[in-house]
């Protein structure tokens, strides 16, 4: 979601290639041995891996369009520092939710995702976006994983962006899907909950086989 995102910001065209569940292309073996994940970018027949490095790579290639990353370079340093900070603190989490082997793991899981959410509402600043008026890049790395926190309180019950607590990102969260780069990016938290059973299902199998 990150790269196709940034891309629309960008007004770029592009062909999307999704890859099926259970099963990866030659293609995605090919343009990246190294970590054989997705997503990559493929530019002049040159495959840009790791969705924050490609989200970069498409700011500065794409440099007429709409700036992604801020100009001056604490700016630049501090939007990586809280990118970094969900994918090392959030990710982690909603997967802990989704593959947890009980209640009480879930629950851990579920705490630590509130804790995270408070952190970024301090962030945010009350603004409208993490990037000031205009979707950046703790934006896009936050921002692309909406679709499973609401995933999450459909399948635990329990609201990760709350009123009461954080009532800026709530407001974020809207803007944020509502933008015409992003709206159409977004998968909806009914397919994402259906997803999620296939990776929950995957994973109890791979730690029974281990």
């Amino acid at each position: 979601m990150r790269p196709r995102i940034a891309l629309n910001i960008k007004s770029v065209e592009y062909e999307f290639i999704e890859e099926q569940f259970g099963s990866k292309s030659d293609l995605l073996f090919k343009s990246n041995p190294v970590h054989k994940k997705f997503p990559i970018l493929l530019h002049k027949d040159k495959p840009i891996c790791e969705s924050n490095i490609i989200v970069e790579y498409i700011d500065e290639v794409w440099s007429s369009g709409p700036s992604i990353l801020p100009a001056d370079a604490h700016d630049r340093a501090v939007a990586r520092f809280w990118a970094a900070y969900v994918d090392e603190k959030w990710f982690p989490n909603m997967k802990g939710v989704i593959t947890a082997a009980s209640e009480e793991e879930k629950n851990a899981a579920v705490d630590q995702l509130k804790e995270v959410a408070v952190e970024m509402e301090e962030v945010s600043r009350g603004e409208d976006f993490f990037g000031g008026e205009k979707i950046g890049f703790v934006d896009i790395a936050f921002g692309s994983m909406l679709g499973w926190a609401r995933a999450i309180q459909v399948m635990a019950g329990v609201k990760l962006l709350d009123e009461e607590k954080t009532p800026g990102l709530v407001k974020w969260a809207e803007k944020f899907s509502a933008d015409p780069a992003v709206k159409d990016v977004l998968p909806e938290a009914e397919k994402l909950v259906e997803f999620s059973k296939l990776l929950s299902a995957k994973f109890k199998t791979a730690a029974a086989s281990s």
